[in-house]
């Protein structure tokens, strides 16, 4: 018999605050238009894009997170000392070690929380999410401060007509703790690494490092097999996510999908059948793709603007490089 003591952790957990940051740049099609050969009329009929937040020199990952955890602390009505974990997904974050979410932890004045980062792309907020919900119920912390974060704009090749009009900065952050009702349904995640080429960075940090390669690395992608997939495969995801959290999209108040282009957002919201009145994130036509921040950065803009309110049931699902996919059924803060 094991000597163990079993976990006291809370029953449930649920979202409790949620804040973004967007970087002070306003960036039109008009500018990505000076370095590739396209069209203001190309680029939003393919996308839904009409412009996009680049960060600035002082908009780093730490302060642009620390903006966005802050907000989410205040909203959720909870002091920095009493977060016992700070989850960050990112992948524009480029010191290998330490782990950024220390350093935000510390600039928050959270204590000494466990801290880590984590690598899942545009799926990252739904994993660091369901990790958050894990440590609650389990009681390894009472609050998880987690937070989507990107810097993209680092990462996008100017000349690349595909995906240049594509990425975006910000982050956005959501406190998690203790609920005693069901208000993080089950997640449904997992991978496909045998289509890890179609989303992927151009070359290995270590090849420009030893001058194999004379452009920094970017972020480069197959279109039509993306948007295929996720039309497709991330429909199906969003069902089970439904199925698993005991209900059908007539029960659905919002949808918060990963802004990652807006033909991809309505091609599901016809495939997954949701009625009128489900309210619909498409958050992507200002703000971009912002990978992992952008769930959070919707959430926020829709609580912000009334398009959704407080008590809300909302289907969340991300997916991106890896590939890599998340959804998840929330009661919104």
């Amino acid at each position: 018999m094991s000597k163990i003591k079993p976990a006291k952790g809370a029953p449930y957990a649920r979202i409790l605050g949620v804040g973004g940051y967007r970087p002070d740049r306003v960036v039109p099609n008009d500018v990505i238009l000076e370095t590739i050969d396209s069209s203001d009329e190309w680029i939003r009929s393919r996308s839904g894009i009409e412009s996009r937040h680049w960060a600035g020199p002082d908009e780093t990952v730490t302060a642009m997170s620390v903006e966005a955890g802050g907000k989410a602390l205040a909203d959720a009505g909870i002091a920095p000392e009493q977060i016992g974990a700070v989850v960050v997904s990112t992948v524009s974050h480029f010191k290998q070690t330490p782990a950024v979410a220390t350093e935000i932890a510390d600039k928050l004045g959270c204590g000494k929380p466990a801290a880590f980062d984590i690598s899942a792309g545009c799926a990252g907020f739904g994993y660091g999410l369901t990790l958050a919900k894990g440590m609650v119920v389990e009681g390894s912390a009472e609050y998880v401060l987690v937070l989507g974060v990107e810097r993209l704009s680092d990462l996008t090749d100017l000349e690349d007509r595909a995906t240049a009009f594509l990425f975006g900065d910000g982050a956005g952050a959501v406190v998690v703790g203790p609920s005693q009702e069901v208000a993080i349904g089950p997640t449904v995640w997992g991978s496909e690494g045998d289509k890890a080429e179609v989303i992927k960075q151009t070359v290995p940090w270590t090849d420009y490092r030893s001058g194999e390669v004379a452009r920094f690395p970017a972020i480069t992608q197959e279109g039509q097999a993306v948007f295929r997939w996720a039309v497709f495969e991330m429909a199906k995801v969003a069902q089970q996510a439904l199925d698993a959290a005991g209900i059908t999209p007539e029960d659905l108040d919002v949808f918060i999908p990963h802004q990652a282009n807006m033909r991809i957002i309505d091609s599901m919201v016809k495939t997954l059948k949701l009625p009128e009145h489900v309210q619909v994130a498409r958050d992507v036509a200002t703000t971009g793709n912002t990978s992992a921040a952008s769930i959070p950065l919707a959430m926020e803009r829709m609580l912000a603007t009334g398009q959704a309110k407080s008590g809300d049931t909302a289907l969340l699902i991300g997916f991106g490089a890896g590939l890599v996919f998340a959804a998840t059924v929330v009661t919104l803060p």
